[in-house]
């Protein structure tokens, strides 16, 4: 099985910069996309084999996912359940015969942190929603997680320490959830892969200099871990300020 997720910046736009050229490319069994940010009717995608799901934010041009999958999915779920969680778009979950597949475009904790508090109770609902699931099957979850979780995961991990995405606090969140029994895929693999990332800022030349983060990942429940076959970040897929992040996986 190949997966791939990848937080799109606004999917119109990235049409336009050759997201299906990629996509047909990449021919992955499940593609997760994050940050449609786009409502229903406002864009028709031909992806012959596969079937697709979305979930809109209610805000227009704000937030959203997607899933395509070649196999159908015993049931699709949109958000996590809790109305103040679910309207902006920013989870799917397919249900398959061995485990869920599960897209999520995390909060950003914006500048000034003027949304960290809201995102610690993201962070505690979603992990909730997550531990669910696994009462029933095992859990593939992936997305813009929107934390950087060690000072190996940014290039300039000291003048960002109190900067969103790279508190204490988020980055706790992100050690709570690894504790609580999911694999970091990438850092299964590559422990001590220096200079590698999923998302580049378009200011100061970011991506040229490989001024980046990885906060883009695919995680699995603990008893799927001898199912990895790779993890994979994609720099050099352009098309958005994020790069594709792959799971393979037996």
């Amino acid at each position: 099985m190949k997966f791939i997720s990848w937080n799109v910046n606004g999917i119109r736009a990235c049409v336009q910069k050759g997201f299906m050229d990629f996509f047909k490319e990449a021919d992955a069994d499940i593609f997760c996309i994050q940050e449609t940010k786009m409502q229903e009717g406002q864009l028709e995608l031909e992806t012959p084999g596969y079937h697709q799901y979305w979930n809109y934010a209610q805000k227009k041009g704000y937030s959203g996912t997607a899933v395509f999958t070649k196999e159908e999915p015993l049931s699709v779920a949109n958000g996590i359940g809790i109305p103040e969680h679910d309207q902006e778009g920013r989870v799917i979950t397919l249900e398959f015969g061995e485990y869920y597949v599960v897209t999520v475009y995390t909060p950003n904790s914006q500048n000034e942190l003027a949304r960290l508090p809201y995102r610690m109770q993201w962070e505690e609902a979603f992990l909730a929603y997550l531990k669910k699931l696994e009462e029933k099957k095992p859990v593939v979850f992936c997305g813009d997680l929107n934390v950087a979780h060690k000072e190996i995961d940014l290039k300039n991990p000291k003048t960002n320490h109190k900067n969103a995405g790279f508190t204490d606090e988020e980055r706790g969140k992100f050690t709570e959830l690894l504790e609580n029994g999911f694999v970091d895929t990438f850092r299964h693999f590559y422990p001590d892969a220096e200079g590698i990332y999923s998302w580049w800022s378009y200011r100061f030349s970011a991506r040229a200099k490989n001024a980046g983060w990885r906060i883009d990942y695919f995680c699995v429940s603990e008893s799927l871990k001898d199912r990895l076959i790779d993890a994979k970040i994609l720099t050099d897929v352009m098309g958005s300020d994020h790069c594709p992040v792959v799971l393979e996986m037996d």
